[in-house]
C-alpha cells in the first residue's frame, strides 16, 4: 500500500492548455498530482507544464518514450531540465534504452522519477497473441518489470489486475503506477484491466493515475474526495 497521501494523479486528457489549466485551477496541489499525456503535449508543449508548476502541482510527464537508446536519453534530459516529478520510457525499448534513460536524468532528490511502461492496460491476452508475445499480460508484465528494475527504473506502469504477482518480484520500494483505476460503479472506458482505488492500493500500488471519474465529474474536488475517503481506507489516517 502506498503511504504518499498524494498517491492520486489526476489525468489530464485535454486537447487544449486552456482546458487543461482550468481544470488544473479547480484542484489542489496539496491532493493530488497531475499528469499530461501525448495529445495535450503536442498541442501545448512545455508551456502548459509550467502552468502547472507554476500553480504548486507535481507534474507527471506521460510520454512513453520509446527509440534508440541516444534519442530516448536526449528526450528525458529535456524532461528533467523541465522539472517534471516523473517521466516515462516504455520498458519493451530494451535494457540499454532504459539505461542510457536512467544515466541521462541522473539519480538524486532534484530529478525525476523514472519509470517505464510494462502492458498498456488497454491490451489483453489476445492483443499480446496478435504482437507474437508468447505470454499473458501478467506474465509479461512481470518480465518487463524485472528488466526495468535490472537497467535502474524506478517503478513501472502496470495494470492493477498485475500487482499481485508483480510485488513478489520486484524489491518493496520499487513503484508501482497503475491507470486503469475507476471508482465503484464507474464506467471502464477504454480499459479492459482495472480495479477500484482500495483494490489497487491493497494489492501494491503506489500510485493511482484517474482521469474522467475526476475531470468530468461536475464537481472535480468533490469526486476527488470520494476517491480519498477510499484510499485512507487503505493507507490510514
Amino acid at each position: 500500500m502506498s503511504a504518499d497521501r498524494r498517491c492520486i494523479i489526476v489525468a489530464l486528457d485535454y486537447a487544449s492548455a486552456t482546458d487543461a489549466v482550468a481544470m488544473a485551477d479547480r484542484l489542489d496541489p496539496a491532493r493530488c498530482r497531475l499528469k499530461v499525456g501525448k495529445e495535450l503535449f503536442t498541442r501545448s508543449g512545455p508551456e502548459v507544464v509550467r502552468s502547472l508548476q507554476q500553480r504548486g502541482f507535481h507534474v507527471f510527464l506521460d510520454l512513453k518514450f520509446h527509440d534508440i537508446p541516444n534519442t530516448v536519453a536526449g528526450a528525458c534530459r529535456a524532461a528533467a531540465d523541465l522539472g517534471v516529478w516523473m517521466v516515462n520510457v516504455h520498458a519493451s525499448g530494451g535494457a540499454a534504452m532504459m539505461m542510457a534513460a536512467r544515466t541521462a536524468v541522473g539519480r538524486g532528490d532534484d530529478v525525476p522519477l523514472l519509470i517505464a511502461v510494462t502492458v498498456l492496460t488497454s491490451l489483453d491476452a489476445g492483443d499480446l497473441a496478435e504482437l507474437g508475445v508468447n505470454a499473458n499480460p501478467a506474465q509479461q508484465v512481470v518480465r518487463l518489470a524485472a528488466l526495468a528494475q535490472g537497467s535502474g527504473m524506478d517503478g513501472v506502469v502496470c495494470s492493477p489486475a498485475d500487482l499481485v504477482r508483480l510485488r513478489k518480484s520486484v524489491a518493496p520500494d520499487f513503484l508501482a503506477v497503475t491507470p486503469g483505476v475507476r471508482p465503484t460503479g464507474a464506467a471502464p472506458g477504454d480499459q479492459k484491466r482495472v480495479s477500484t482505488p482500495a483494490d489497487a492500493l491493497a494489492a501494491g500500488a503506489s500510485h493511482l493515475v484517474i482521469g474522467r471519474p475526476i475531470t468530468a465529474a461536475a464537481d472535480p474536488m468533490a469526486a476527488l474526495s470520494a476517491i480519498e475517503a477510499e484510499v485512507e481506507e487503505q493507507i490510514g489516517s
